[in-house]
């Protein structure tokens, strides 16, 4: 019963974090700025007065999918916040600028991160399947379950802990970045971009909180030593 209220408690609160960023992103994703530049001219705007070069900006069609790639360099936006002019477009491609800039600095949360990447990978994939494996063979005792489980949350909760100030710094950096460099305007602009990056960090978040609810769970038998049915 108890674990049945986890699932549905952590997947109401990503559910609601996922929302609130769309239902966000969607109000401020409309008009224009006083600038008149699109997301993607401001993201060559800021790698140029940042110093970078070497960063390929660019485009696809999934939406709010935008993300800088640290092995590609390739900073990649939505085409809506590409080609878009509104406070939204310009505060998500800051952003993602502000990861290129973390890259080009050797941000030491964002190289911690990217050199787990890899091993998260393989402790997501464990906590999918391990369960699965223990429910229909039988072969997995509880507690060692219990162990592998424990170990590869923590694993994701480290991820997820070290993401944080990996995505409130670049935050930072556009809200610092587009007002300085006349990008967006003081007063409502402002505003729209820092309630459009506030909500995206609740995402990262809710992650947090979830690894942290999942590794705490199934750390607790072996802390009392007792089995769970």
């Amino acid at each position: 019963m108890t674990l049945w209220l986890i699932i549905l408690a952590t997947m109401g609160l990503s559910l609601w974090a996922a929302a609130r960023v769309r239902l966000t992103y969607n109000r401020y994703n409309e008009g224009t700025v006083a600038s008149g530049v699109t997301g993607g001219e401001a993201a060559q705007l800021i790698l140029r007065q940042a110093g970078i070069h070497d960063v390929e900006v660019t485009h696809h069609d999934e939406m709010l999918s935008d993300h800088y790639d640290p092995l590609r360099k390739r900073l990649v936006l939505s085409t809506d916040n590409y080609y878009g002019t509104s406070p939204a477009a310009l505060g998500v491609a800051a952003h993602e600028c502000g990861h290129a800039i973390q890259h080009q600095r050797a941000y030491k949360p964002l190289m911690w991160r990217m050199a787990a990447v890899g091993v998260t990978t393989f402790a997501s994939q464990l906590v999918m399947w391990l369960p699965l494996l223990g429910m229909f063979t039988g072969l997995i005792q509880p507690m060692v379950a219990a162990t592998i489980l424990a170990g590869a949350w923590g694993v994701m909760m480290l991820f997820n802990l070290v993401t944080l100030p990996v995505e409130f710094d670049a935050s930072r950096r556009a809200k610092d970045v587009l007002g300085r460099m006349g990008l967006i305007t003081p007063g409502a602009e402002a505003l729209a971009v820092r309630k459009v990056l506030d909500a995206a960090a609740l995402t990262y978040v809710a992650a947090f909180v979830t690894s942290l609810v999942y590794f705490l769970w199934h750390l607790l038998p072996l802390l009392t030593g007792r089995d769970r049915e």
